[in-house]
């Protein structure tokens, strides 16, 4: 039940974005976001700076370290009010939301003095270190290595899928730092700046023909003997709790996104006649029906993780809302019908990207096949599957 103070302050965030989204950012109104993350980066990323001036970034952190020491309930409202008001995606995602929230919990005095101000400000942006090509969704698997040589670190290996790697400042990278260590053993959790001669970025074009993930290749690259987060070999612990908050309240207003997307193929349906197929409607009606369940256990979800207690509804959750996704896409083929395998002449239309980067929902960010062995070992106890 939303309080007066959350209703308070859901009309001062909705004001506030009226009027900033009136001015001089009015034309970036629904720029941005996965599989558009090339639309105006450099005004976008002033967009995020303008938040952030205004005390609009890293809400939820607390107030010693930049934060506005929000509530849950009022990091959600201000999440559904930004997607509702189709304001342009932020360039932050991986600092604000995964990084700075894990140092909060697990880095050292130094390190959150170092980092969270320029996180805070959008003055340093980062990207996240975790799938190898041999190790996807299978983070224990990693391969790349660091070994520790007087006060820096050695980081040799390869990193792929590193989404915005290419505009990135810094890397928060899971790294073998045990010699002969297997699975969750002996990793550790180390923060590796982007701009050194020993980095190499790659991008990866998609089947979009835009490339916002990348492969990235350390050949000695050298990071601060102290820039380890949590002890050394404690990494799957802290790349565990950067899982947790990557699952966080953010999600809320996924789904406001969602159903904005939903709702444009059920008007593109009854423009182009497919809205009076009882089959197209019967599975707009479940699209819909769907989406409800999605947002109930989202927020289920966000309270188990809030309480400290995440199980596998984080993997539930993103089984519900990839799959959505990607049927959502296919969806929209179906509604444009023999529409949907022309391309237009500069590119594809909003309702062929959609269909084509929805591909990828069921892959990154644990694949659907990960997620369904967590839920299977970590709740109903079914055996674990073999792994060599």
């Amino acid at each position: 039940m939303q309080t007066s103070q959350d209703a308070a302050f859901r009309t001062e965030v909705r004001d506030w974005l009226e009027t900033a989204l009136a001015g001089e950012f009015k034309e970036l109104r629904g720029v941005g976001g996965p599989g558009r993350e090339h639309e105006a980066w450099d005004e976008r990323r002033d967009w995020n700076r303008y938040l952030a001036q205004a005390g609009w970034t890293c809400l939820g952190w607390p107030v010693e370290w930049g934060g506005r020491g929000a509530s849950t309930a009022q990091q959600v409202i201000f999440h559904e009010e930004f997607a509702r008001a189709d304001a342009p995606h932020k360039v932050n995602h991986f600092g604000e939301e995964l990084l700075g929230p894990t140092l909060i919990a697990f880095g050292t005095e130094a390190q959150k003095r170092r980092f969270l101000p320029k996180i805070v400000a959008v003055d340093e942006l980062w990207c996240q270190g975790y799938s190898e090509p041999g190790a996807g969704s299978d983070l224990a698997s990693v391969s790349t290595s660091a070994v520790l040589e007087d006060d820096h670190w050695s980081v040799n290996g390869q990193k792929v899928w590193t989404s915005m790697a290419h505009l990135s400042d810094w890397c928060f990278v899971v790294a073998r730092t045990e010699p002969g260590s297997r699975r969750h053993h002996g990793l550790s959790y180390l923060l590796v700046p982007m701009h050194q001669d020993g980095v190499t970025v790659r991008p990866i074009v998609q089947i979009t023909g835009t490339a916002e993930f990348n492969e990235v290749f350390f050949d000695d690259a050298h990071t601060d003997a102290d820039l380890v987060v949590g002890e050394v070999g404690d990494g799957w612990r802290v790349a565990m709790g950067t899982l947790a908050f990557e699952r966080g309240v953010a999600t809320l207003g996924q789904q406001v996104g969602f159903r904005r997307e939903l709702e444009s193929v059920v008007e593109l349906a009854k423009q182009t006649g497919a809205f009076d197929d009882p089959v197209v409607r019967d599975r707009l009606t479940r699209s819909w029906l769907d989406l409800e369940v999605i947002r109930a256990h989202a927020q289920r979800t966000l309270a188990s993780v809030t309480s400290g207690t995440p199980g596998s509804e984080a993997s539930v959750a993103k089984l519900l809302w990839a799959n959505w996704h990607r049927n959502l896409g296919e969806l929209a083929m179906q509604v444009l019908g023999a529409r949907s395998m022309i391309t237009p002449p500069d590119d594809f239309d909003q309702w062929q990207r959609l269909y084509l980067f929805s591909r990828a929902d069921t892959i990154y960010g644990g694949s659907n096949e990960v997620q369904r062995n967590i839920i299977a070992e970590r709740t109903l106890g079914l055996p674990r599957e073999a792994r060599v």
